[in-house]
């Protein structure tokens, strides 16, 4: 049996979430027996995690509760294999009672928590947290980095002597199936919505700075004069000094704001978009390309490592600084010919990053590390 090790739910870590959902449903269909455990909300649901006092309060969960519930478990159940599936909690694999394999899936606060400006800010106790995260990863027995860019990071970071994890690279596949829809039922699914009657520029991601939200609001504001077009953010919602940005390049009543979509809408969304706009200043592997590719959407994201890796030859690159050349791509796509043909590229690139291929890639790893499966 495969122990997944997934994450404390009030965090919210959707995207960590829905990976630990893909290899448990992944390994079952593979006749793989896997179970998930993840810490359990006790002291965090009191006041929540979005304050000083309940964010220490849920440490007690995450740190103390549950690796103490996590030891038992092993011991009871005597796992082949013990899979982390998302590096901020490498900390769970210290007891080494069963071989550990620790999904990273980007060194980003890693990195920033020892100085480098990844546009992550950490805060001190974030930095604390970081440096434990590292030191865990370092005792790990396999290391699967998501992309090379990310395997890159854990070379230089993670590896220091003949002692280190063995390092391999597993790309994500796609956590949903996502596909190409006849028009009618995409527009169909996104009739609720007001606004996407006309063109629309789509963003996908959260609030932190390296999102680089900023930059997709005054990219798009270059086209503005140019065509009738709407702004879509899917994500969190624009924090007040993105909407103030907004009001003053004047864009604010263009911008449609979505939270929390269900698979079904994104994907009608990822359908009916001219572009994904992904100028983003950091990331691990980007998710969304992908996502947008299989769907046969067009992707202009930043040059930065690993973005080029991920979009493949389906990708419209720029320099984040060059702030014009993405706005110059978004217009040319607003010819139907034109996201068209590089539509065409994304779907071709999208097949490369298949699920059950990943899950594969999984459990021969699991079998060089003595599992019998």
């Amino acid at each position: 049996m495969v122990l997944l090790i997934g994450n404390y739910p009030l965090d919210r870590q959707q995207s960590m979430q829905r990976f630990t959902t893909m290899m448990l449903q992944g390994l079952s269909a593979a006749g793989v027996p896997a179970e998930v455990a993840a810490p359990v909300p006790f002291f965090g649901k009191v006041l929540g995690v979005d304050n000083f006092i309940g964010k220490w309060l849920a440490y007690i969960d995450r740190f103390v509760l549950f690796p103490h519930k996590l030891r038992s478990a092993i011991a009871q159940q005597k796992p082949m294999i013990v899979h982390i599936c998302d590096h901020s909690n490498a900390m769970y694999g210290a007891s080494k009672q069963a071989p550990v394999v620790v999904t990273c899936h980007d060194l980003i606060a890693v990195r920033s928590a020892l100085g480098e400006e990844l546009h992550c800010p950490v805060s001190f106790t974030g930095k604390l947290l970081q440096h434990w995260i590292l030191r865990s990863l370092r005792r790990a027995d396999t290391v699967v980095c998501v992309s090379s860019a990310t395997r890159d990071d854990a070379e230089r970071l993670v590896s220091r002597n003949t002692a280190s994890p063995k390092l391999e690279v597993i790309n994500n596949g796609l956590n949903y199936p996502y596909r190409k829809l006849p028009d009618s039922e995409a527009i169909s699914r996104l009739r609720n919505i007001s606004g996407l009657d006309s063109p629309f520029v789509l963003h996908v991601g959260g609030n932190m700075p390296r999102k680089n939200r900023e930059g997709v609001l005054r990219i798009f504001a270059r086209t503005k004069d140019k065509w009738n077009a709407r702004l879509v953010f899917v994500g969190d919602p624009l924090d007040a000094e993105q909407l103030s940005l907004a009001q003053s390049l004047g864009v604010r009543e263009r911008v449609v704001q979505i939270q929390e979509p269900s698979e079904q809408l994104l994907e009608a969304l990822y359908n009916r978009a001219v572009a994904l706009l992904f100028p983003s200043l950091s990331e691990g592997f980007g998710w969304p390309i992908i996502e947008a590719q299989a769907c046969g959407c067009p992707v202009i994201c930043s040059n930065i490592p690993p973005m080029p890796e991920t979009a493949g030859e389906a990708g419209l690159f720029h320099d984040v600084e060059d702030e014009q050349g993405f706005a110059a791509d978004l217009l040319r796509l607003h010819d139907p010919d034109e996201r068209a043909r590089w539509g065409e590229k994304s779907l071709r690139n999208a097949e490369r990053f298949s699920t059950p291929k990943m899950i594969s890639r999984y459990i021969d790893i699991y079998r060089s590390m003595g599992a019998k499966l």
